[in-house]
């Protein structure tokens, strides 16, 4: 059973989030918050596994509120939920730990869908979104991509590459005749050596250096 927490100032909107999720036989809505600062109460409280967070609230907004509890309680999931598609607000929100970010328009069942795969482990953006961050990804002023391929392995070349095309761990198990446990090293070891906090991050500078990449030698 997946322990949700709704973080939202609109009462409509939440009850409205609640009544869908717990149509689901493993999702229960084990709270509704107002605002960020009533969120982090009701994580210390209700101790859930995923937060579903607004961002534009009273007292303390989403994004102060991600990063209180992504700090505070590591194993605690946060899934931005959101009206805005601005860069600033995804970017901002990814930086203060949140798994992915969605936005409130998007159908249930992908909503439903986004919410169990979070709580695996698998970051998750709104359809189009990675596509802005390209631009800039996550504000990360990077030399060039050969300089940053040149920290990985080979084999973590190959990880990054297959988690670039949106590739689950045991997908890129498959592909690489490798087990599951040794796919989640290697993107540990990712993690590291290009700075980022989780994996949608990964996601976003993997895209980044083999965008890059791919053009550099389509010059040479």
């Amino acid at each position: 059973m997946i322990r949700v927490l709704i973080v939202d100032d609109q009462s409509l909107i939440c009850q409205g989030l609640k009544t869908m999720l717990e149509l689901q036989p493993d999702l229960q809505v084990v709270g509704i918050a107002s605002n960020g600062e009533m969120a982090i109460e009701q994580v210390i409280a209700l101790e859930p596994n995923l937060v579903l967070m607004d961002l534009r609230m009273p007292l303390m907004d989403g994004r102060a509120a991600t990063r209180t509890i992504c700090e505070r309680f590591p194993n605690v999931k946060v899934l931005v939920l959101s009206t805005f598609d601005d860069d600033q607000y995804i970017v901002e929100s990814i930086r203060a730990g949140a798994k992915g970010y969605l936005l409130k328009d998007m159908p249930v069942d992908e909503l439903v869908q986004a919410i169990r795969l979070t709580c695996l482990g698998y970051a998750q953006l709104a359809p189009g979104l990675l596509n802005k961050l390209m631009k800039n990804p996550l504000g990360i002023t990077k030399p060039t991509a050969s300089s940053e391929l040149e920290k990985l392995t080979r084999r973590e070349q190959e990880v990054l590459q297959l988690i670039a095309q949106g590739s689950t761990n045991r997908e890129i198990a498959v592909q690489l005749f490798i087990t599951e446990g040794t796919v989640k090293t290697h993107v540990t070891h990712l993690l590291s050596r290009l700075d980022c906090k989780n994996r949608a991050q990964l996601a976003i500078v993997a895209n980044s250096i083999f965008g890059t990449h791919a053009t550099e030698q389509s010059a040479t």
